[in-house]
């Protein structure tokens, strides 16, 4: 299927103390669109709870240009949340989602329009190189991605971020999935459709600091591991099954030794070690068992979310949203 240029591309921009850079990313992405003919655009800022200028710097950008949106959220809701936020306002036949660091260069998305106008319904970034990042972060991020694909069903592709164009179609099919722990390069490669990649060099933060610690980065693994495989609950599974062959494996070494040798086992030392050992493998199955237990209370509570305090430039748009229908920057349902 070939397609026409787009009636409209949204790219989503989540945003979260980015006051030192904002500027450049939008004069760069500006630019890199207006330079696609025949293409009509809005960009999609959402500011995730900045708590320095950058809200201010994007009221500024949508005051000069009213192709600007701004969705300023109550507080931060996290990067994956952010994200869908700026897709449920989007207006667009298709969707570009990028951050803004610049460390995802705007000047690739001209040939991922080009991949989604030859009949891709997703295009993804591919990383082939990752500037300014430290040798540690490389190496994690490269077995996470790996490890992922072993651990899942779904096949999704390896060294790649949220950094992807997506049809309208598959924006629909994003947005019915209700789950809070979101892991958004997940559920678009569970959505299936035709997704082809796009190989990019990464580039170094064009200014201020990155907002993924390792604590985020972990917990991140953490939801995409618990939302996408059953991994974790087959582990306890085996583990309580090692844990019963061991005991049963020492009873019988223990008899051996009585009945056939002059060795005797006494002492307290066996004994604390048996407990330690079941002990700990306990609280480890149900550490596991707290995790899907603590996502299944938090789905139960059926919260919104994320919650809007105020959205600029949305009506000139003329964007019907679900955000927009609900209000809830109004009143928290």
């Amino acid at each position: 299927m070939t397609r026409t240029p787009a009636d409209c591309l949204s790219v989503v921009v989540p945003c979260f103390d980015e006051e030192a850079v904002i500027g450049e990313t939008h004069r760069r992405l500006v630019a890199t669109l207006e330079a696609v003919p025949d293409l009509d655009f809005e960009v999609v800022y959402i500011d995730d709870g900045s708590r320095d200028a950058t809200l201010n710097l994007l009221r500024d950008l949508q005051q000069a240009d009213a192709r600007v949106r701004v969705l300023a959220l109550s507080r931060n809701f996290g990067h994956e949340i952010a994200v869908t936020a700026g897709l449920e306002c989007a207006a667009g036949d298709a969707a570009i989602i990028t951050d803004g660091d610049l460390q995802d260069p705007p000047e690739v998305i001209p040939e991922m329009l080009d991949r989604w106008r030859e009949g891709a319904d997703v295009v993804y970034g591919v990383r082939t190189e990752r500037d300014g990042e430290t040798r540690f972060k490389r190496w994690t991020a490269r077995a996470f991605y790996r490890l992922l694909a072993r651990l899942t069903d779904i096949s999704m592709p390896l060294d790649t971020g949220n950094f992807r164009l997506m049809d309208r179609t598959v924006i629909n099919a994003f947005l019915a999935m209700p789950e809070r722990d979101r892991f958004v390069r997940g559920m678009v490669a569970w959505t299936g459709f035709r997704q082809e990649p796009v190989h990019y060099r990464r580039s170094a933060r064009a200014a201020g600091e990155t907002k993924y610690a390792f604590g985020k980065m972990l917990r991140l693994a953490v939801d995409a591991i618990l939302s996408f495989s059953p991994a974790p609950l087959r582990l306890a599974t085996w583990l309580g099954f090692l844990a019963s062959g061991l005991a049963v494996s020492g009873i019988v070494l223990v008899l051996v030794l009585h009945l056939f040798t002059a060795v005797r086992v006494s002492g307290w030392t066996p004994l604390l070690i048996a407990i330690l050992f079941l002990g700990g493998a306990q609280l480890v199955v149900l550490g596991i068992l707290g995790e899907y237990l603590g996502r299944i209370y938090g789905e139960v509570k059926r919260r919104p979310l994320y919650l809007v305090k105020e959205r600029l430039g949305f009506t000139a748009s003329g964007k019907r949203s679900s955000a927009d229908e609900e209000d809830l920057g109004d009143a928290a349902k």
